[in-house]
């Protein structure tokens, strides 16, 4: 019998302390600077989100994060560990992954060649088919698919798998770019409804995402990017209530 969920990694830190701190990052693209000075953190448990116009440096940020850009100054602390000079793939055995804008699946492989991708951490068969079991319960539809090509799934079914594929390594934290980019408005509200399933569960989120309404309501906190630099930050409650977000991002 099951004592845990399986996408609750083991507390490193007690519950609401700094999980994630970025501070003072800094990243330039040639003689761009695409963020300039970034300091944000996310506490153990929460969905905080990032949010902004197209080139405002969320991405970005969360490629940092994870080392796949190089840092030109600043820090970026998890679990009270440095990570400017490890590699992704450290990162992601620290207890972080990311499901990328666009999903980045393998079309000519299978749903589960895609998700036993992901399982490259378990060291054991039963250990990675009780993963698939519980991604497949979060997201029926892959159970219904799993011989199929990754590339014959409709949009929304190729984030559920990228996101199923970012939980078969049991993250503490997920980053999630773009959830809802190019998804038929049915299949948003699932993918959303699961993310805060995944969030119930303990896994901490880093949430990016272009439809600020939703991003507001599923996060705790919510940091605005401008330029490459925080513009705001706060409870997403009040940013959502805020007169200047709200004609910016919200329609007024």
């Amino acid at each position: 019998m099951k004592t845990s969920h399986p996408f609750r990694a083991p507390p490193a830190t007690e519950v609401g302390a700094p999980l994630l701190v970025v501070d003072n990052l800094a990243v330039s693209y040639g003689g761009i600077k695409a963020l300039k000075g970034v300091s944000l953190e996310v506490r153990r448990g929460e969905i905080v989100a990032m949010i902004g116009a197209n080139g405002a440096g969320k991405t970005t940020t969360l490629k940092t994060i994870v080392r796949l850009l190089p840092i030109a100054s600043g820090r970026i602390t998890y679990d009270g560990k440095h990570l400017e000079s490890v590699s992704p793939e450290d990162v992601v055995g620290r207890g972080i992954s990311l499901v990328p804008e666009g999903r980045a699946i393998f079309p000519n492989l299978t749903v589960r060649e895609n998700l036993e991708i992901g399982a490259w951490n378990h060291k054991r068969r039963d250990a990675m088919d009780e993963t698939i079991a519980d991604v497949v319960r979060l997201f029926p539809r892959l159970g219904e698919r799993m011989r199929q090509e990754g590339g014959t799934l409709s949009g929304g079914e190729q984030q559920m798998l990228a996101i199923g594929r970012a939980l078969m390594a049991r993250p503490a934290m997920l980053l999630l770019d773009e959830p809802s980019l190019g998804i038929a408005p049915r299949l948003v509200a699932d993918i959303f409804e699961a993310v805060a399933q995944i969030a119930a569960a303990g896994t901490t989120i880093l949430l990016v995402e272009q439809n600020t309404r939703l991003a507001l309501k599923y996060s705790t906190r919510a940091y605005v990017l401008r330029t490459g630099e925080i513009a705001m930050s706060g409870p997403s409650r009040d940013l959502a209530a805020n007169e200047e977000i709200r004609a910016a991002y919200l329609g007024g």
